[in-house]
């Protein structure tokens, strides 16, 4: 073959067309040098985010195969169903941690609200725990108030049945969550089509922007006092402290502190690729043209323009990816349970969704390399506990600062991801609850709200089509040269 040659027909990465396959394990350089002589080009930027992943026995090529080929395509397909595109969040929770510089007034950071007529019946007429069904035996939409009391019990269930329900809502409402919890039943509380309001870069920046992701990274990293250097990527550069010598800090940490510390930084790589690649790159006659930013994504994780530190980062976002396929894979048994329903009022829709949920579980169990919680907090029992404590706490207060975000589309991601994040942890330290679900009744055990189902699956869906789009980066990167 002579020179570059049109695969698009052949590429399965992307439904956007390319043009050329990326280079990987299933598609090595090596046999794509004839067809794409610049290949080799990006192989230190390829080289450096590889291998085995620090503090886990899994490497990233077997992490983007898995995704690429069993994972990304379905829950793709998951977060397009109706009980997962529509998500309840309270924009308008007032800031706690400091005065508010103003909402972004940029057009790209609006976020459009779902008119009531949209939402479907199932979802609105119910509880914030929709998915049971114990709790979806409603006789008509009247019964609306009386099922918000109650949980949406029908009538006709026994009073014993309605006791155990409604101790298990009062459970579940005092338990100890990784995160602040929108309150759904506060009027400024509004239901969201996420697929009409995609996470990409508004504009949204500066010192507003600045504030949020340095008071994380400074005042809940469990950064030491010894380090002098600002955790934040986005702080200015400081000469020596910079690279990747800088991190020799973490070596110095716990397991459970450097843990935390790498889930931050991956979710932060994440957002910063969504961004990167979902760039607005021209507008003609009010039509705004998005795509990929390849001097955006370069500035914030190429090798040499961030001293190093680039790759490092994408190593976190792989790292937090286990982290959440972990959990998917020990809740599995919770929605296996012939109890649960994902209740929207279209039975045909509400099956299909349920089935297409379980064979993502199965596929996160089928994997064989997931990280071991069970390293974590496992020192004498009352200091695991304080340090599990302490997490716990740590990671509610970054749940806060969300709130503190200036642009409404941005908090909206942020708020989801983080909340997904938090419920996989939540997922992760109750493993013992979770084995002793009974099959036909609710839990006072372990709970998950429907908020917190759509937001966990929502969160990892996003960090599969991050680590998707790092693949489309590495072939534009070896397009560029």
């Amino acid at each position: 073959m002579g020179g570059r040659q049109d695969l698009t027909s052949l590429n399965f990465w992307t439904r956007e067309p390319l043009g050329f396959y990326p280079c990987s394990s299933i598609f090595p350089c090596s046999a794509l040098l004839d067809v794409y002589p610049t290949c080799t080009l990006s192989a230190k930027w390829h080289h450096q985010v590889t291998g085995v992943l620090d503090d886990c026995l899994c490497d990233i090529d077997s992490i983007d195969n898995f995704n690429t080929f069993k994972i990304f395509p379905k829950i793709k397909k998951l977060q397009e169903r109706d009980y997962f595109r529509y998500y309840k969040v309270n924009l308008k929770r007032p800031c706690p941690f400091w005065a508010e510089d103003g909402h972004c007034s940029i057009k790209d950071c609006h976020v459009e609200p779902c008119p009531e007529s949209k939402i479907p019946v199932g979802i609105k007429a119910g509880s914030s725990n929709k998915y049971l069904k114990v709790a979806n035996n409603t006789k008509e939409l009247e019964d609306c108030e009386q099922a918000n009391k109650l949980g949406a019990i029908n009538s006709t269930l026994s009073n014993q049945s309605k006791e155990a329900f409604i101790d298990w809502a009062r459970y579940d409402d005092s338990q100890d969550h990784f995160c602040e919890l929108d309150d759904e039943r506060s009027p400024a509380a509004q239901y969201v089509d996420l697929l009409l309001n995609p996470e990409r870069y508004t504009g949204y920046k500066g010192p507003s922007a600045w504030r949020v992701w340095n008071s994380i990274y400074e005042e809940n990293c469990f950064k030491p006092r010894s380090v002098y250097r600002p955790l934040n990527p986005l702080a200015p550069s400081r000469g020596e402290d910079d690279g990747e010598s800088f991190y020799t800090w973490l070596e110095g940490l716990c397991l459970e502190k450097r843990v935390f510390y790498k889930l931050i930084s991956g979710l932060h790589a994440s957002i910063n690729l969504h961004l990167c690649a979902n760039y607005l790159l021209e507008e003609t006659w009010g039509k705004p043209s998005w795509g990929p930013n390849m001097k955006e994504f370069k500035r914030r994780f190429d090798p040499v323009e961030t001293k190093g530190e680039g790759p490092r980062r994408l190593k976190n976002l792989y790292f937090l990816y286990l982290i959440e396929l972990r959990a998917l894979s020990k809740v599995a048994p919770y929605f296996e349970r012939s109890i649960v329903d994902l209740y929207t009022g279209n039975v045909e829709e509400d099956a299909d969704t349920k089935t297409l949920l379980l064979n993502i579980f199965q596929d996160t169990k089928s994997f064989p390399m997931h990280f071991d919680e069970k390293s974590m907090f496992a020192g004498d029992k009352k200091g695991a506990k304080s340090l599990k404590e302490e997490f716990r706490l740590h990671f509610k207060n970054i749940s806060r600062i969300m709130d503190c975000v200036g642009c409404d589309k941005c908090r909206l991601w942020g708020k989801l991801q983080t909340q997904g994040l938090g419920t996989a942890l939540k997922i992760l330290f109750s493993e013992k609850e979770i084995q002793k679900l009974p099959e036909n009744s609710p839990s006072k055990g372990f709970q998950l709200t429907r908020q917190e189902i759509v937001a966990l699956l929502n969160a990892f869906g996003r960090l599969s089509t991050s680590i998707r789009e790092l693949q489309n980066f590495k072939v534009l990167l070896q397009h560029s040269r």
